[in-house]
């Protein structure tokens, strides 16, 4: 008797803790219940797949041999294979072209007018370089006149853009496409950044994330606190009204997208390649010859055979064929999409025009220190603090020029901007990733790089120093005086013993003046960064957040 109350005491305790645990667990799965701690949070209604942003297809990141050529009959060394991994990406789905642009040309006009004194040198500095078309020896006035202008060149690919002002588009960009996007999403006044924007006004992406009310010079009408029909100021039952929460998008909410940015190396190449579509070639082992399948410029297809896959120069006085049979039918460049697309859905990647990259050239590629999304040219900044404690916005007064070889004046900052300054110890002390913020150099030429590298005693003078460093490339000093007119400084030493230097930046694929050598994703050549040429393009890429393919669902939260 005693033993079966026992057992009926211990099936009811066994009953109420199922029932306990049931409860809890129906408790945890709430919509609103945290995971970590089982309190109720508030559960916003986030974007958690990233958009792709305007001209962008898709790249999904993986392994691959990156500088594996099949001809090297320059014998640079300067594309050993190595293997690497990059993470998926986006990137232009085609070159960026003279319409494109233009409207970035039109944007500043309008927002920084030439006629006033502080914003004369922002149009002059950002638009193409014309004059590159001119040859001593040949008539090409009707480029110089018409190739960034005329609607017949629209969708042509800009030229005569140098580093320098690929790298401010791609910032330009960034802003107007998520000021279109809080719009759409009701966070600004519809309509603000064509009616209301001012060279003191504009609207800056880093500037709205971190301090919304700065953004459009502070105007509340514009910068809106909380969605648009997000829930109004109701009265409770005591009468009293209760405000509506001042909520700005963050990067929380999942519908800011991040920077568009020049492509790096490793990403274009990888891009250009697109082994993806071409199982049959061992990806570790080697690769395509060209973005397309096939060892030859010309397409094997049954309807299109025999016909030019890219625009190239074919030979000596051969930059199309023979008019009106077997050319690629082009001189100069071609409009974008003019031939097939590679398996990852890019145009062009062969052919038209090269393309800038973010990198600084070096001859080789350090796989030793990082196979993993490889770059060099990382610049750490962070937000300059004022003596308030915020951060310090940037006017019209206080705006950074540089002065380029040519002598061209370029913009580095706009107003509405948060100024920036290099990283210091804050960020740097007792760290492993990284310790200085310029890392052009880091173990190239440097005391981390090598123990034997003779780098100057302690009696040497900085110029001799600077004379055993190992890219000891001219040092041309060029500047402006009061009056704007340049002053050159060349430098006439003959200790220098390359062009290398930290201003130089990779630019890759053939373009119409190259020979089909060029073609190859993985050839590489440098060119200064504030110089432009007629046949350097450029498009840009997208860094992408969350899972790595966008076919496959990510974890349920």
């Amino acid at each position: 008797m005693k033993l079966n109350k026992i057992l009926a005491f211990g099936l009811m305790m066994s009953i109420l803790m199922i029932a306990g645990l049931a409860s809890c667990s129906k408790k945890s799965s709430s919509k609103n219940a945290s995971r970590a701690t089982g309190w109720n949070v508030d559960n916003k209604k986030a974007v958690k797949k990233q958009e792709a942003g305007p001209g962008l297809v898709f790249v999904e990141g993986g392994t691959f041999t990156m500088g594996k050529v099949q001809d090297d009959v320059m014998h640079d060394w300067n594309n050993t294979p190595t293997q690497q991994h990059v993470q998926s990406f986006y990137m232009d789905e085609t070159e960026v072209t003279n319409f494109m642009y233009l409207e970035y040309l039109d944007w500043l006009k309008q927002v920084f007018p030439p006629t006033e004194e502080n914003y004369k040198n922002i149009y002059e500095g950002a638009s193409p370089d014309t004059l590159v078309w001119r040859n001593r020896l040949g008539y090409n006035e009707t480029m110089t006149n018409n190739y960034l202008r005329h609607p017949s060149y629209a969708n042509y690919p800009v030229v005569g853009v140098n580093w320098i002002q690929a790298v401010e588009f791609s910032k330009w960009r960034t802003d107007r496409v998520n000021e279109a996007v809080l719009e759409k999403n009701g966070y600004l006044k519809k309509n603000a950044k064509t009616q209301d924007v001012t060279a003191e006004s504009s609207f800056s992406t880093e500037t709205y994330l971190n301090s919304p009310t700065l953004t459009y010079g502070g105007n509340e009408e514009i910068v809106l606190k909380g969605r648009k029909g997000a829930r109004a100021p109701k009265a409770g039952k005591d009468g009293k009204v209760t405000e509506a929460k001042n909520i700005y998008a963050q990067r929380s909410s999942g519908i800011i997208l991040p920077e568009y940015r020049l492509p790096t190396e490793a990403e274009w190449e990888y891009a250009a390649a697109a082994d993806v579509g071409q199982r049959e070639y061992n990806i570790y082992k080697g690769q395509k010859k060209y973005p397309w399948s096939g060892d030859y410029t010309r397409s094997g297809k049954r309807q299109s055979k025999g016909d030019q896959l890219a625009n190239f120069k074919q030979g000596n006085g051969d930059y199309g064929g023979i008019a009106g049979w077997s050319d690629d039918n082009a001189d100069i460049t071609n409009a974008v999409k003019s031939y097939p697309a590679n398996d990852f859905g890019l145009y062009d990647m062969a052919g038209n025009v090269a393309e800038w990259v973010q990198d600084v050239y070096r001859p080789m590629i350090d796989n030793e220190s990082n196979d993993f999304n490889y770059f060099r040219g990382n610049q750490y900044t962070k937000n300059k603090i004022g003596a308030d404690g915020k951060v310090e916005i940037v006017t019209k007064e206080n705006m950074k020029y540089d002065t380029l070889s040519n002598g061209r004046i370029v913009a580095r900052n706009f107003p509405g901007q948060i100024a920036q300054v290099p990283v210091d110890e804050q960020e740097t002390y007792l760290r492993q990733n990284f310790d200085k913020s310029d890392n052009v150099n880091y173990r190239d030429g440097d005391k981390q790089s090598t123990r034997y590298y003779n780098f100057g005693s302690e009696s040497d003078n900085e110029k001799q120093k600077q004379e055993k460093i190992m890219y000891n490339s001219p040092k041309h000093n060029v500047t402006t005086d009061s009056l704007g007119k340049m002053v050159r400084k060349y430098d006439v030493s003959s200790k220098r013993t390359t062009l290398i230097n930290n201003e130089v930046r990779v630019y890759k694929g053939g373009s119409w003046r190259d020979r089909a050598y060029w073609l190859d994703p993985a050839q590489r050549r440098y060119f200064p960064q504030d110089m432009a040429t007629d046949y350097i393009g450029f498009r840009c890429a997208m860094s992408k957040v969350g899972a790595k393919s966008e076919k496959r669902k990510s974890p349920r939260n």
